[in-house]
């Protein structure tokens, strides 16, 4: 089963010739562990730079909402929910940050970005 079920509905950018970012926070995050059915937490960030359209907030929340019954690694969830709404809303660039709490002592932080950056390069110049 795929969260994707649930839509996410997009609405015009007020302003698509200025690259103004966007982000949402969600702070309780909610999913299960695969192996053990057992939940995970975290604190989901979203950021974008939005083209011609931006997501709805309420259907982002019912579309995370949608994962509190789901078995997922932390990995596959980041990657899956940055193609779901790039999908959604074609954005100029997109971020996803998952910030797992511990579970045996190890936290987990997982990043996915569109378009792609090398691990560790900045956009200084």
């Amino acid at each position: 089963m795929s969260a994707a079920r649930t839509p996410l509905e997009v609405f015009p950018n007020p302003e698509p010739g200025r690259g103004y970012e966007i982000t949402h926070t969600h702070h309780e995050f909610t999913s299960l562990c695969p192996l053990t059915g057992h939940p995970d937490f975290a604190t989901l960030s979203v950021t974008y730079v939005p083209g011609a359209s931006c997501v709805e907030l309420k259907s982002l929340k019912l579309y995370l909402q949608a994962y509190r019954q789901q078995g997922v690694f932390y990995e596959a969830l980041v990657n899956r929910i940055l193609d779901d709404l790039k999908a959604a809303m074609a954005p100029r660039s997109i971020q996803v940050q998952g910030e797992f709490r511990g579970r045996g002592g190890i936290t987990s932080v997982i990043v996915a970005r569109w378009p792609e950056q090398r691990v560790g390069q900045g956009g200084g110049g």
